[in-house]
């Protein structure tokens, strides 16, 4: 004898009657894309703000890196000139063309000091008013004739470098203003 058949009742559609009706979604509506006219305006404002800050700062920068250069670059000329001169035996000069706003050693390539920035030279070798052109003469023995060279940005800072005339070494010191 056969065993008794055991019934199983399989759904034959999704909409069954056996199955609990569940409400089809609405779809939502997406989100709104893009921007408002203020935002718009608020991002066109910070960006015409910021190009109107940029020249500003960009030549601060400038004027500050040449203040910088020309500081160093004198300085490293006057240790060099007295450098030279001790290891030659022989006189060596650097000097200070006030009119075409030149400096260096003699002899050297000399360097052009930025229409930003002043130079104030006082030296110890006596010379004519009508020269403008400041000499410092470093020694074989280490010595020099001496002087300073006051380097000035446009708002009075600035930085004074002293040629010792005994010993020939060269000091900064910031000036106050």
């Amino acid at each position: 004898m056969a065993p008794p058949a055991a019934m199983v009742k399989t759904p034959t559609s999704a909409t069954s009657p056996d199955r609990p009706h569940r409400p089809t979604p609405v779809p939502a509506k997406p989100p709104q894309q893009g921007f408002t006219l203020i935002e718009l305006l608020v991002v066109l404002a910070i960006g015409a703000l910021l190009v109107s800050l940029a020249p500003v700062a960009y030549n601060k920068y400038r004027e500050s890196a040449q203040y910088s250069t020309a500081l160093r670059t004198i300085a490293a000329d006057l240790r060099q000139a007295r450098q030279n001169a001790m290891t030659r035996g022989a006189p060596v000069v650097f000097f200070v063309d006030l009119v075409q706003r030149k400096y260096g050693i003699t002899g050297d390539t000399s360097h052009d000091l930025p229409e930003s920035l002043q130079i104030k030279v006082t030296v110890g070798i006596k010379q004519p008013e009508e020269v403008r052109i400041a000499f410092i003469e470093f020694l074989p023995d280490g010595g020099a004739t001496g002087g300073s060279i006051e380097v000035l940005r446009a708002s009075g800072a600035g930085t004074r470098l002293r040629v010792d005339w005994l010993s020939g070494q060269v000091t900064q010191e910031r000036l106050l203003q």
